[in-house]
């Protein structure tokens, strides 16, 4: 990484203070091809404190990340830690200087034990045997420490998940980090396992240590961290202190507007049930069950969220629904009318044509055609309808028409039907596909994590048109990871753990932690 003797140091900083500080970034650039996605980056982090990053999709957060822990390779710009320069040419010279990195996809290996997968890549690879021995004394000091109790032997694949986390803590630990990068770490958590990592940063804290959080979850900036740096594109926008700041203000810093963060609604008027399933049971590719005799009802005018942790069986729920995958045992009725019923499930084209709306949960892989242009990706689905054809070809001049309107009526930015779906953002791609299946005007309305990798101005405007498809009389059947959006948004909330529904409750009567014991499979008796 090239330096500088001359480059400035971070805002708030001073020669007199680089002692207090655990990282510095100075003047960090790196660009991807026409991508600029650092701009001049100058970050100081406090030794000892917990340190927040924000921004939007494509602010910069996990590029500048990458860099510090050794990724990526930035264009120009110096690393300090402890105030002295070092250079970071991959993550073993990061875990050299102190840095270590949990990502949000945990770096384990399942068929191994706790104590296998800390030793993995730092045994003594002639004494393997006295490696494991010397590597179990220090991992119970290590958790008796920091208070994060993991048994050495137990096998990683049958850990919770939030257990699996400890285990990604203690290996950086075991490399004797100081400073810690957390990459959206409460995104496969139960609120519980919430709660119990943040006593754990916390408590690395009090020991003297550094955490980097980056989370697009304001509540827990504002629930963990001492100061937050703001980044929008590519660059740093502000660093405030948390105590001194609020949620509402830096979603402004995020966007540059202010943002409305509440979901502003009026009480459901429930309708006649437009979905009916019962004892619905379906496998996976392996034969294994992933949804267990299921029965639920959604309503005209309300919206029923699935609360759960991923990977319980939300997923497999909604491709049964929508005709992309078979069942077992069941019927789904619509509006009264049996669809799928045992071994037969409809063509999800008929389905459409019944009322029918599907929004995935993973856009990039069944809600668009990246090499499309925005016109096309519009009609994916429903481009057999008349009004989008001739007699023989599909009339060009009103696919692009419909296009426009939509992107108005959606706010699709920016608006060209002709770019490719691929030039979009991760917000605008998701408005164009609420945009297709809304405009349809279906009766029910399936929307898998409907803003998941969503700015925060974007969110804001998909949650007001769901609630506005609501009053309209509209059912729609809502699966989110994000518990904060199912009891912003549901009307009733259904809680799914290992494939089965195992609580039920209006939103109203719904709090945190009884939804939390839940996810992780606990009822209340047995709490």
């Amino acid at each position: 990484m090239s330096t500088t003797a001359s480059e400035a140091a971070p805002a708030g900083t001073s020669t007199g203070r680089a002692a207090a500080m655990a990282v510095e970034l100075v003047g960090v650039d790196k660009s991807f091809g026409p991508v600029h996605a650092n701009r001049q980056v100058d970050m100081a982090i406090e030794a000892g404190t917990i340190h927040g990053i924000v921004g939007e999709n494509g602010a910069g957060k996990s590029t500048l990340m990458k860099i510090l822990y050794g990724f990526y390779q930035a264009d120009s710009g110096e690393i300090r830690v402890k105030g002295a320069p070092v250079r970071i040419r991959d993550p073993r010279d990061a875990i050299a200087a102190g840095i270590g990195m949990v990502h949000q996809h945990f770096m384990l290996v399942d068929t191994f034990t706790v104590l296998e997968n800390l030793i993995l890549g730092a045994e003594d690879q002639f004494w393997v045997r006295r490696s494991l021995d010397q590597a179990r004394d220090e991992l119970i000091a290590i958790e008796r420490d920091y208070g994060l109790e993991v048994p050495p032997d137990a096998l990683v694949a049958e850990l919770p998940v939030g257990l699996q986390q400890r285990v990604e803590i203690l290996k950086i630990l075991f490399r004797g980090a100081e400073t810690i990068i957390l990459d959206e770490p409460t995104a496969v958590l139960t609120p519980q396992e919430t709660d119990e990592l943040f006593k754990i940063l916390r408590r690395l804290k009090a020991e003297g240590k550094t955490v980097v959080l980056i989370t697009h979850k304001l509540q827990e900036i504002m629930a963990v961290t001492d100061a937050v740096t703001v980044m929008r594109d590519g660059a740093v926008v502000g660093r405030v202190d948390t105590a001194k700041t609020s949620r509402e203000q830096l979603a402004e810093m995020m966007v540059g507007r202010k943002v409305l963060l509440r979901v502003e609604k009026t009480p459901a008027k429930p309708g006649a049930p437009v979905l009916s399933v019962e004892g619905l049971t379906v496998t996976d590719e392996a034969h294994q069950p992933k949804v267990l005799d299921l029965s639920l009802e959604v309503r005209a005018g309300e919206i029923l969220g699935i609360a759960g942790v991923s990977g319980n069986g939300q997923t497999e729920l909604i491709e049964a629904l929508v005709g992309l995958r078979g069942f077992t045992d069941g019927e789904v009725k619509l509006k009264g009318q049996s669809i799928l019923s045992g071994y037969q499930s409809s063509d999800p084209r008929e389905l459409r044509h019944l009322g029918l709306g599907h929004v995935p949960e993973d856009r990039l892989r069944m809600g668009v055609v990246v090499g499309f242009d925005a016109s096309e990706t519009a009609i994916l689905g429903y481009h057999d309808d008349p009004a989008y054809n001739g007699r023989l070809l599909s009339d060009r001049a009103k696919v692009v028409a419909h296009c426009e309107e939509l992107m108005q009526a959606f706010d699709v930015r920016p608006a060209d039907p002709l770019l490719r779906t691929g030039s979009f953002s991760g917000g605008n791609q998701q408005k164009l596909v609420l945009a297709r299946e809304i405009q349809r005007d279906p009766a029910l309305l399936l929307v898998g994590q409907p803003t998941r990798g969503v700015d925060i101005g974007a969110i804001e405007f998909i949650h007001r048109r769901l609630i506005e498809m609501r009053d309209a009389g509209k059912a729609i059947l809502l699966v989110s990871a994000e518990l904060e959006e199912i009891l912003a948004l549901a009307d009733r909330i259904v809680v799914m753990h290992e494939g089965r529904i195992v609580g039920e409750m209006p939103t109203a009567e719904a709090d945190r932690r009884k939804i939390g014991l839940l996810m992780a499979g606990i009822t209340e008796d047995a709490a």
